[in-house]
């Protein structure tokens, strides 16, 4: 099998989502890994999500993205952001998956939250947790783009002449979003949706949720 590129949406603390959709889709050693951000919070699995995230690791090339939930959940450790707003945000069921306590967290878990990547870019594609400036080179991004603007649905390609891949923005239906030059794949898999993992070569994509069902489909689909 040829080496793919595959994107994983907001995974959001949902670990049957998360294992169905690995034993799905199978990825190899050859193979690289793209998670867009916010595996933590919200969901009732957050520890057990990131256990997964850093047991690919050891399997296939994994590039992990920060999203507005890891710089929440960092930030509250550090005690530089609002322990009480990212609590409010789905911190709490983080926190809860550690049993409860900060001091709970494992270092390897830390570690990953500090080695966090704003964006990565392929020669054909950008991906990224929420969005960019279109008119703005990747170095000019702002934090407040690459992780907290939603995605209205009608920017311009970017700049580079990429295709946009990010998350974040939840699609009430349960579909990636596709348009010109994006495709969002946050598919709202924490209010009882859908994970969504995209081959960004072939465009084909998988879904399951928390319930372990699963389906697929050509991302030409929903263009």
């Amino acid at each position: 099998m040829p080496a793919r590129t595959l994107a994983i949406g907001d995974v959001h603390g949902c670990h049957v989502a998360l294992t169905t959709l690995l034993a799905l889709v199978k990825p190899t050693a050859e193979d690289t890994l793209i998670f867009l951000g916010d595996v933590v919070d919200r969901g009732p699995a957050t520890k057990e999500c990131i256990d997964e995230v850093l047991r690919l690791q050891d399997e296939c090339v994994v590039i992990s993205l920060m999203g507005n939930h890891e710089e929440m959940m960092r930030g509250s450790i550090q005690k530089s952001f609002m322990l009480e707003m990212w609590l409010l945000c789905g911190g709490s069921e983080a926190l809860e998956s550690y049993g409860g306590l900060i001091d709970k967290i494992p270092a390897s878990h830390l570690k990953w939250l500090s080695l966090l990547r704003p964006f990565y870019e392929t020669p054909t594609e950008i991906f990224v947790h929420a969005k960019l400036e279109p008119r703005m080179t990747l170095a000019n991004q702002t934090a407040d783009y690459l992780r907290w603007k939603k995605l209205g649905g009608s920017e311009r390609p970017h700049i580079s002449g990429k295709r946009v891949i990010c998350g974040h923005t939840p699609q009430k239906d349960g579909y990636p979003l596709v348009f010109d030059g994006w495709v969002c794949l946050d598919t709202d898999c924490c209010r009882m949706k859908w994970l969504t993992c995209l081959d960004v070569t072939t465009d084909h994509v998988w879904q399951t949720n928390e319930a372990g069902q699963s389906r697929e489909f050509e991302l030409a689909d929903y263009a």
